[in-house]
């Protein structure tokens, strides 16, 4: 009877520490101040400065640092990308669970011109994992050795387990991974051990478990490495004592909360709605938080495809219901783009205009402080690389690089840490309509950068009606939906053909389809050739002006999508 009286007592016990607990975590979290974790340092307004689980990448300039971040949010667990040489005492605000160093172009060989991170990030007892570069970052600096390697290692190799604890825990003894170093680890530092190899690399993992510093040799991030989301959910759970809590609908709530607290009672918002699902979601959020002190502009840039302006105006009055205001100033753009031809060029004219026509409009809009965008991560990452790591820009987005320096409006940029995938999953549990979730992206600066060489009314009308034969053929193949876009580019020459037995010596039309996940990379969709034909020969024979298409066949890397 005694053992039953105290199993009871017990299970009581423990059943009523199990509702203390969540309680108390609550508490904690909705006292914290917003931006104590995650916190963005930028003076752009807000992404999402919110109490959560915060993984911290410190990004040395790896063209693989936003899988990295992906594969974390994939997880459940927010990420957010840093500069490398933030200092300590700022990753220590930001009260991450967990940093992760990734990889870069240096090499540690190079003293003087290698990146390094502050060094007190070792000293913070937060969990860190080191990715390739970043392996050898903390190998150098907590008294290792790293040196060139006679075998070089790029490519799918054969790694080998020697510690199947935390970071390998529950994997076979080995599997592929994908690895790209020249450099190697030649000693490893006090208080690690070896806790992987390859057959060319006796040293391909350490981890040091008192400290809980990892490093790792090859790319978990990549979806070649086979057990790589393994690693990194060992990492984030097993290590880091992270919790999946990280969702859209959080985001959601979150988000809102930001935004009631960022814009002022009586402070408007002007929100650039283009019709794509990024300024939609945008707009939505804006509107739950603010209501009817949102005031949509679309603006007629004059580079936009066929009807566009009926369908915007038909979607957001009639179905959202949002105080949408209509602005025609395709002249002034038109103008504005005349006799440029540098695809920079036109990105940032197309930038500096928007921003000044949304200032004019703001004029007649009392209390009007902020102008609102539809900015995603991949934005951010293309234009300029995140929190300034030594990487380069690939080109300026005119809702980033492209505006001007110096703006009288206050940016809103409620998805500005996200991914287009993220987006549209948000947009669904907003229960938006279908068209507008699946709808393919389109550039910001429109036609202009799909016009190889000048902007004219007459190239615009060629390429607006081939475009429209492209997304009608791809529509009634049913392939819009899996292909991420699939548009038409006017090219600056001309090519001889035969036309009811005549010379004809007109333009090109280059046809571009690509697939992807989240526009970072991408490879050429195979199309049916049926598909292909049927297009083909629409635009030949339908638009006068163009006697041949061609189809590109370029990946990103290390082609873009866009042509410009």
């Amino acid at each position: 009877m005694k053992k039953k009286k105290l199993r009871t007592k017990s299970t009581k016990n423990k059943a009523k520490a199990r509702k203390l607990r969540p309680k108390s975590r609550r508490i904690k979290l909705e006292s914290r101040k917003p931006g104590s974790r995650g916190a963005r340092s930028s003076k752009k307004a807000p992404a999402a400065k919110v109490s959560r689980q915060t993984i911290l990448i410190l990004d040395f300039g790896s063209q693989y640092t936003q899988l990295i971040a992906r594969r974390v949010r994939e997880n459940k667990v927010f990420s957010s990308i840093i500069p490398y040489n933030t200092p300590a005492k700022d990753i220590q605000a930001m009260q991450p669970k967990g940093l992760i160093l990734s990889g870069g172009p240096a090499s540690v060989t190079k003293i003087k011109k290698s990146p390094y991170p502050d060094k007190g990030i070792f000293k913070l007892g937060v969990p860190v994992l080191g990715v390739c570069y970043g392996m050898q970052v903390i190998a150098e600096m907590l008294g290792g050795k790293v040196k060139s390697s006679r075998e070089r290692e790029f490519g799918k190799i054969e790694l080998f387990i020697d510690d199947n604890r935390d970071l390998f825990a529950q994997m076979p003894g080995n599997f592929s991974c994908w690895a790209s170093h020249g450099d190697e680890l030649k000693k490893f530092p006090s208080g690690f051990h070896v806790s992987a190899h390859t057959l060319n690399a006796p040293i391909a993992a350490i981890s040091n478990r008192q400290r809980k510093i990892y490093g790792v040799q090859f790319h978990p991030e990549v979806t070649h490495t086979e057990k790589g989301n393994q690693i990194i959910s060992n990492f984030l759970f097993k290590i880091c004592g992270c919790l999946s809590r990280w969702t859209m609908q959080s985001f959601i709530r979150d988000c809102v909360e930001n935004l009631k607290k960022t814009i002022g009672r009586n402070d408007k918002v002007i929100m650039g709605l283009s019709g794509g699902v990024d300024s939609a979601v945008a707009a939505v959020l804006v509107h739950r938080a603010i209501g009817r002190n949102l005031r949509s502009i679309f603006i007629d840039n004059g580079v936009l495809r066929k009807d566009e302006e009926q369908q915007i105006k038909q979607v957001f009055r009639d179905m959202y219901h949002l105080n949408l205001g209509y602005v025609n100033r395709s002249k002034r753009f038109l103008a504005e783009l005349k006799g440029i031809t540098d695809p920079e060029e036109k990105r940032k004219v197309i930038g500096r205009e928007f921003v000044r026509v949304f200032e004019e409009e703001s004029k007649k809009i009392r209390g009007a402080k902020y102008l609102g965008q539809g900015t995603l991560y991949p934005d951010v990452i293309e234009s300029t690389s995140p929190g300034g790591a030594p990487s380069s820009k690939i080109k300026s987005h005119h809702n980033v690089g492209g505006l001007p320096a110096h703006m009288k409006l206050k940016l809103i940029e409620p998805l500005r840490e996200l991914f287009k995938d993220e987006v549209r999953k948000i947009a669904a549990v907003l229960n938006m309509p279908e068209n507008i979730i699946t709808r393919q992206p389109f550039p910001g600066p429109g036609l202009a950068i799909r016009i190889i060489g000048e902007v004219t009314q007459e190239r615009l009308s060629l390429l607006r009606e081939a475009d429209r034969r492209v997304i009608e053929e791809i529509r009634k193949a049913g392939l819009y939906e899996q292909i991420w876009q699939s548009f038409a580019i006017l090219l600056p020459v001309k090519t001889v053909g035969v036309m009811g037995d005549e010379r004809t010596y007109e333009n090109v039309i280059a046809l571009r389809c690509v697939t992807s996940f989240d526009g970072m990379t991408a490879d050429w969709a195979k199309v049916p050739y049926e598909v292909l034909e049927k297009i083909s020969n629409r635009i030949i024979n339908e638009v006068k002006g163009i006697n041949r298409v061609v189809y590109d066949i370029s990946s990103k890397p290390p082609a873009t999508i866009e042509w410009e």
